[in-house]
């Protein structure tokens, strides 16, 4: 773990959250690490939070702080030597008629109803399908950084919603829902290596995916992807998975 006074930014403070349970491991405690004030986190101060293992939610810029578990490891992929595997292209090539328009993010009542959707079929009983409109805005477009919303529609249907930040060094992945119809439809595959190339296209080499926990199935997919990388003890390293 980066200690506070090897970040590069000193105006701003660190507050440490009391204990609540851990959204992906059973019987296990969580603490988080936040960063304030939320105004005071431009882009360039967010990228450099980034890369030292921070994400965001709203307009909170947190990472793991737990006590006894380390599991949480901050991942990226590195854009430029990233290669589709046989199951990857075949998710590209299954929704090639996806058009994405990009957004600053705004209050839609369609959007939204795809949210609730989505989180009533994939994430039943996890508090987030109760989700209020009040909730959702501060969840997913409340931010003081350099935010977009990338729309998703085939024949005109909205199919996607994907939330990124644009970063100095690259993109981070902050949230995407889908319909939740058809199981099997690889929309979550698609969106990252949609990101992927968006990444390419501005000559940015990092597509931050947030955190990568071993013991988690939630998080299992990012393994999946070539050229992952994992901040270990302060550096950013190549992972390898068996099957690589």
């Amino acid at each position: 773990m980066t200690r506070l006074n090897d970040l590069p930014i000193a105006t701003l403070q660190f507050y440490t959250t009391a204990p609540y349970s851990c959204s992906y491991l059973k019987d296990t405690v969580a603490r988080s690490q936040v960063a304030t004030p939320s105004h005071a986190i431009n882009q360039t101060t967010y990228s450099n939070l980034v890369s030292k293992g921070f994400r965001r939610s709203g307009s909170f810029t947190y990472r793991p702080f737990c006590e006894t578990c380390k599991q949480c490891v901050p991942v990226r992929i590195n854009t430029e030597s990233f290669s589709l595997k046989k199951s990857q292209k075949r998710a590209w090539k299954k929704h090639k008629n996806l058009s994405a328009k990009i957004f600053k993010p705004s209050f839609s009542q369609e959007h939204y109803s795809l949210y609730t959707k989505y989180q009533a079929v994939r994430h039943s009983g996890g508090g987030m399908d109760s989700d209020s409109k009040e909730q959702y805005k501060q969840f997913l477009l409340q931010s003081h950084v350099n935010s977009l919303l990338i729309e998703f529609r085939e024949k005109n249907k909205l199919k996607m919603i994907s939330i990124i930040d644009k970063l100095d060094d690259g993109v981070s992945s902050v949230y995407t829902f889908f319909d939740p119809e058809n199981k099997g439809t690889s929309y979550g595959i698609y969106s990252i290596i949609w990101q992927i190339e968006y990444c390419r296209s501005l000559k940015l080499p990092h597509l931050y995916l947030g955190y990568w926990i071993k013991d988690s199935k939630k998080m299992s997919y990012k393994s999946k992807f070539q050229s992952l990388e994992g901040l270990i003890d302060g550096n950013w390293i190549k992972l390898t998975f068996v099957g690589d």
